[in-house]
């Protein structure tokens, strides 16, 4: 670990309400030169209001901010950067220009005021100079479109390097990267720590949290609970003292009575992503399939949901052969998935939490081609209630819920179709604690009511924690099946890294 300096950001006594509600009462966070602290808390917390009072996106109520020892206003993002504060976001496309280079956006102040004197040779050579000093080697003439969401954020973090930063807040950026992708961004925390750089890392991730961090705080109902090293502190005293519960008590694996095979699959095979996958799935059964990025989770879900067209194999319901070609035939065979991607494939993000739980079952909620309004507000009200979608309001968008709030609607919506076989794609990505223990009360819920759950995931604690019998994906292949009591993360590692000889025999 770097040896930290003084402290180069601190945060005293910041308060903030909003109607209603007392979103941060007093709270004191500080962050030296050259650590990475984490912030942690479950939703509504507060971490997320404490960071936009930092970043200028919201003004506090109560409390200083003080940059190197000195009081500073900050009322604006832009006085933010004139302090040294950047922000690099999960959602990176709304922070960057898209149509311009990767050079114009590591130098954007320049390019928006310079532009009369402006040499372009100088422009690139000074953007590739900053990227280089952060490891990165993006070609700066590409433009921001061009660009993977990883690449994205080492933008955003060479313009906050070209600006000297003091302070750079990373929330969930790990969150859509690959395993490699997010060793390349710690890779580049830790230089900016080396010249004393203070980062604030925010993540649902507590493996990445005590392995980077040098501090955490958490946060509770607006208030700091706790700050302490990272090192040494277990995960469970971490949620527990986020939530006031302990990890048992908030993540309990409901019992529940197998029944007969509900789901068979033979052979199943899609190109060199799915390559002859069998296995089948029992009434109340919460089979886990787990493996590292790129083992063929996401695909082999597709392809049971029929938003992808197998090459070959057979997938039978109940002993009924499906024809799947579209994701309506899985609907309406009884088969329904809640997608990786939910903004993109789960929710429709402009409509209203109302009207996404509705979608599903429009045709039970109209006559005569009008839906009855009343009869849907009700049928979103009881959703709400049994989900726990906060805020209760189902006229709400669902673009102004948290992550948590959005995959409970993407979950909900599937509640009342009646499904045999439910589906569950990477379900906790980007979602705080609270929210996980939610989703896994449902899915618990759901093996209780008989029907037959498929979780898919990258996350072994979780898998360990909620499935009844796992099955090891590696390159496109089941490498090993492992029952609850034999499983083990030793052992499914090694199982999820059976098939990369082959793979990079080939």
């Amino acid at each position: 670990m770097t040896t930290t300096s003084l402290s180069v950001l601190r945060m005293n006594g910041i308060t903030k309400t909003f109607p209603g509600v007392k979103a941060l009462s007093e709270v004191d966070f500080e962050v030296k030169g050259g650590e990475v602290h984490g912030l942690l808390g479950a939703n509504g917390a507060g971490k997320s209001t404490l960071m936009k009072i930092l970043s200028g996106a919201y003004t506090a109520d109560g409390g200083t901010i003080e940059i190197d020892g000195k009081p500073v206003p900050i009322s604006s993002p832009k006085d933010a950067m004139r302090q040294g504060i950047f922000c690099v976001y999960q959602e990176v496309d709304t922070a960057l220009v898209p149509e311009l280079t990767v050079a114009e956006n590591v130098l954007l102040d320049s390019v928006a005021h310079g532009s009369a004197w402006l040499r372009w040779s100088t422009l690139n050579r000074e953007a590739a100079r900053i990227l280089d000093s952060i490891g990165s080697d993006i070609p700066v003439k590409l433009k921001a479109s061009q660009l993977t969401i990883a690449q994205k954020q080492l933008v955003l973090i060479a313009r906050a390097v070209a600006h000297a930063a003091k302070c750079v807040i990373f929330d969930e950026p790990t969150a859509p990267l690959s395993l490699e992708e997010s060793e390349q961004l710690f890779a580049i925390m830790e230089r900016l720590k080396a010249n004393g750089v203070g980062c604030v890392f925010i993540s649902h991730r507590l493996a990445e949290v005590t392995r980077l961090c040098d501090r955490i705080t958490v946060m509770r109902d607006g208030s700091r609970v706790l700050t302490k090293a990272a090192q040494g502190t277990s995960h469970g005293e971490i949620i527990e003292t986020m939530l006031g519960k302990t990890f048992a008590e908030e993540f309990p694996k409901l019992p529940a009575d197998l029944g007969g095979t509900v789901l068979e699959v033979r052979g199943l095979r899609r190109g060199t992503k799915v390559r002859g996958v069998d296995f089948t799935l029992r009434e109340g059964e919460i089979l886990g399939i787990v493996g590292l990025v790129g083992a063929g989770k996401t695909e082999l879900s597709r392809l049971l949901f029929g938003a992808d067209r197998a090459d070959g194999g057979d997938v039978l319901l109940r002993g009924k052969r499906l024809r799947l070609h579209e994701p309506e035939d899985a609907v309406r065979a009884g088969v329904v998935l809640v997608p990786e991607e939910r903004r993109k494939q789960g929710v429709l993000v402009e409509e209203s939490v109302q009207r996404n739980l509705s979608l599903p079952i429009l045709r039970r909620l109209s006559a005569g081609g009008f839906i009855r309004r009343r009869e849907e507000r009700g049928h979103a009200e009881r959703l709400i209630g049994r989900l726990g979608v906060k805020p209760p309001q189902p006229e709400r968008p669902v673009k102004h819920l948290s992550g948590g709030n959005q995959q409970k609607v993407a979950v909900g919506k599937w509640l009342p179709t009646d499904a045999s076989v439910y589906m569950f794609d990477e379900p906790t990505k980007g979602v705080d604690v609270g929210a996980k223990s939610d989703i896994f009360r449902l899915i618990g819920q759901l093996a209780q009511e008989g029907k037959g759950v498929i979780y898919l995931s990258c996350e072994i604690a979780e898998i360990l924690g909620i499935a009844d019998r796992i099955l090891v994906m590696s390159y496109g292949r089941i490498t090993g099946e492992l029952s609850r009591e034999e499983a083990t993360a030793e052992a499914i590692l090694s199982y999820a890294s059976a098939g990369e000889a082959e793979h990079v025999e080939r």
